[in-house]
């Protein structure tokens, strides 16, 4: 079993409604996100690989462009632009070309914070 990861990276406005730090975070502001993506499975084995980088690739650009240098605020199936929404949106947007996708995180280096969906959640 292999797994393959493959990165990108994004700049967004947002506000968000918490509970501590609120003035801060109900103005406007911006981070820089990077998202990892990654695949599992076994290579194909005319091809030797678990998912052709070209695809997995434009699948990516295809959810870059469509974070990078936007207000999260506007986007209309993201939800509260927090990094559990953004990972799940961004596996969303991924999951119906990648059968193999296996977790996205998202990350906050500046801030040292990160988040990683699986997938639709498993019973305990």
């Amino acid at each position: 079993m292999f797994e393959l990861s493959k990165q990108f990276r994004f700049d967004a406005a947002h506000t968000l409604e918490r509970s501590i730090d609120t003035e801060s975070s109900r103005r406007i502001h911006g981070h820089s996100y990077r998202a990892e993506v990654t695949v599992r499975g076994r290579p194909d084995p005319a091809t030797g690989m678990i998912v052709d980088l070209g695809l997995l690739e434009r699948s990516m650009e295809d959810a870059r462009d469509a974070l990078d240098h936007r207000f999260l605020d506007e986007i209309n199936d993201l939800g509260p632009a927090t990094m559990e929404n953004l990972s799940r949106w961004i596996w969303n947007r991924l999951s119906p070309e990648l059968d193999n996708l296996f977790k996205v995180s998202v990350y906050r280096d500046s801030s040292g914070d990160a988040c990683t969906y699986w997938g639709e959640e498993v019973a305990a």
